[in-house]
């Protein structure tokens, strides 16, 4: 009778949820706003309510927003008040028995549209809250106890971290962490002091450690010069910085109404995903001439983040982490302090993803938005461009995530890396009596800095003007003056080539110069030439890896800087939708095996830019930031430089001028 009371309550309580869902869907929500912290109970309530039989535990993966198809979202876009809204679903990854399953959750009926598991090969991204409980068995394991003993280390003093597996060739494979220690006894700064050569592998199905080694033995690096904190930091000081403060006395130049954000001449709609962080999605740009709205960017964001170290010892190998499918990149994101992550002057926003009960949990200040002077033109403009960041923490590193947005047109893309090197404990304190490759270099007595790549690989689906769009690479080539028509023995010109196919997209950046644009095929400019946005690339460093290499073949995404696929909503995670041990064989460079075509289609240019990270003292204890990035750039797209009708801000003072302009 209990049991009969307790399901008719639920089935009540989800009815008048979905009721209330159904009312603020269609009054409040943007199709692709992600989902809320009432949208994420309902979910858990929703599947919850379906395995009530199960004597097994439930977790949840994954929750996000299953996106719509991109021409019922364009059509709502096109006219909002007249079409009508997109049913909201979610999209739902849970482990149960050891299975994989997928699930999609129709939001407006509290009902489950399809559940299907998984059975290829990877896992699911990790959660923070399995992560957590496979860190609390080292101190209770008895081996453990006895190798930080012998080491005469206080297991107080003892903190340790998860690192994933990989895949090296393996016919079976299970979920699975391995935990590597660290020790803080005066320091703050614990990835600086590993405890070398004690590796513990757990079980995340069974929660327990199936495998534990203690190999070698040698010295913790001191803890001395390790400190970071600059409320820690001795005399002598250096120089002493003044403060730069950025006032708006008439308060922020943008607009944000839910999730979309006005500003200038852009909009655009900003969301957040547990694994991609931030995602750009419909930004247009008004053009004056035209006066209407123009598309620029369906959909951008980071995709995967490889980053393989280069020690090929035991204790190393398998360090080649993909950070958004095995940890998350919005999982990951910290909350922004003012004056310290982001000027006084910068707006919030909250996030909030599922854990791993499905239950919300809000990161505050996940984002923040705010206007800068990159700055001037000497003439008469200010430049003032729309900077939306974010901050991601993965283990040892910081990623600082900006999109850039300009008056001109131009969409900047940056990162920065710093935080803490991935160390590794070594008995050498002087270069001279190092023999043999060690892997990295040399930083303080007994550290080693490992030789590492970072390798961002993000989805760009442009819609210049438009769905149709075309891949073109105008090649930089050097001509020989003929027919003694000039004192000039060469120049050098643009030969254009329009790919018809994913395979004449690829492209290895720096070993020719090269133009890449998308442009739109079935529009013109007044004088003829064909709309578009160029990437302009930043580092064109690529993998060094050989194809061989397990690794390797996991991240071949990173073998071109530059892919081009047609759009497939199903195609949205470089690394594969299941990155945990996967074997490489659901990747960006194994859909792009089927070339299709792509000539005037709706494609995506997916772009990959690349770090070779050397470290040097300069990088310890703490790295000071290193940043790269890329441009989107109008080609052709404009009749002519849209800043020239721009109005600068008021009272600004033109360092490199005479005057104060208006």
């Amino acid at each position: 009778m209990a049991s009969t009371i307790r399901k008719v309550l639920i089935f009540s309580l989800l009815s008048i949820l979905s009721l209330f869902l159904t009312v603020a869907n269609h009054q409040l929500h943007h199709p692709l706003d992600p989902l809320t912290p009432l949208e994420f109970n309902l979910v858990r309530t929703t599947i919850e309510n379906s395995y009530s039989a199960s004597n097994h535990t439930l977790t949840f993966q994954y929750i996000g927003l299953d996106d719509p198809d991109k021409q019922t979202i364009l059509s709502w876009v096109s006219n909002p008040r007249t079409t009508i809204t997109p049913p909201r679903r979610a999209f739902v990854i849970t482990r149960l028995d050891k299975n994989t399953h997928e699930i999609i959750v129709d939001l407006s009926t509290s009902s489950i549209i399809s559940d299907h598991i998984y059975d290829g090969h990877g896992y699911p991204m990790l959660t923070l809250d399995e992560q957590t409980a496979a860190l609390e068995l080292p101190p209770t394991y008895p081996p453990f106890v006895e190798s930080i003993n012998k080491r005469g280390l206080s297991l107080s003093d003892v903190v340790c971290s998860t690192f994933t597996v990989g895949w090296f060739g393996e016919a079976d494979t299970s979920r699975a962490l391995k935990i590597l220690c660290f020790y803080i006894d005066e320091t703050t700064n614990m990835y600086v002091r590993p405890i070398e050569g004690i590796t513990a592998v757990v079980d995340l199905e069974e929660m327990k450690i199936i495998e534990y080694h203690d190999r070698f033995r040698v010295p913790v690096p001191k803890a001395e010069g390790t400190e970071y904190r600059e409320s820690k930091q001795k005399p002598p000081f250096g120089p002493l910085l003044r403060g730069l403060a950025t006032m708006q006395s008439d308060g922020p130049g943008f607009e944000i109404d839910g999730h979309t954000i006005r500003w200038a001449n852009w909009a655009f709609h900003l969301g957040f995903d547990v694994r991609a962080g931030p995602i750009i999605s419909l930004a247009s740009i008004y053009d004056l001439e035209q006066r209407k709205f123009r598309q620029v960017i369906y959909r951008g964001y980071i995709s995967e983040l490889f980053v393989p170290y280069m020690d090929p010892t035991e204790e190393w190998y398998y360090k080649t982490f993909f950070d958004l499918g095995e940890f998350g990149f919005g999982q990951s994101a910290v909350s922004l302090e003012p004056l310290a992550d982001c000027p006084a002057h910068a707006v919030f926003m909250d996030g909030y993803y599922a854990g791993q009960h499905g239950k919300p949990v809000k990161i505050s200040n996940v984002f923040c938005i705010f206007e800068q002077h990159a700055g001037n033109i000497r003439e008469v403009r200010a430049e003032v461009s729309l900077v939306v960041r974010m901050v991601s923490t993965i283990g040892n590193y910081d990623y600082i995530v900006d999109w850039e947005f300009k008056p001109s047109g131009a969409i900047k893309v940056g990162v920065g890396l710093t935080g803490v090197l991935e160390v590794k404990a070594a008995a050498y304190t002087h270069t001279d009596q190092i023999k043999q490759d060690v892997y990295g270099t040399l930083l303080a007595e007994n550290t080693i800095g490992v030789y590492h790549d970072h390798f961002l690989t993000y989805h760009l689906d442009l819609d210049v003007d438009g769905v149709s769009n075309s891949f073109v690479k105008g090649n930089l080539e050097t001509k020989r003056v003929t027919n003694n028509i000039s004192p000039r023995k060469s120049y050098w010109t643009v030969v254009r080539e329009t790919a018809k196919s994913e395979a004449d997209a690829r492209i290895q950046l720096g070993l020719k110069p090269a133009e890449l644009v998308v442009v739109n095929p079935n529009e013109k400019t007044k004088v003829g030439n064909h709309i578009g946005y160029s990437l302009i690339p930043g580092s064109t460093v690529g993998p060094l890896l050989s194809d061989d290499d397990y690794p390797q073949i996991r991240g071949a995404f990173t073998k071109y800087n530059v892919w081009v696929t047609p759009y497939n909503k199903s195609e949205k995670w470089a690394g594969g939708l299941y990155t945990d041990r996967s074997r490489g064989d659901d990747t960006l460079a194994i859909w792009s095996l089927r070339n299709r075509e792509i000539e005037n289609k709706d494609i995506v240019l997916w772009y990959t830019m690349g770090f070779h990270h050397v470290p040097c003292q300069e990088d310890f204890p703490v790295m000071p930031t290193l940043t790269g990035g890329f441009e989107l750039r109008p080609n052709n797209f404009f009749e002519r430089n849209p800043v020239l009708k721009t109005k600068s801000p008021k009272n600004v003072h033109w360092p490199n001028c005479t005057t104060t302009r208006p």
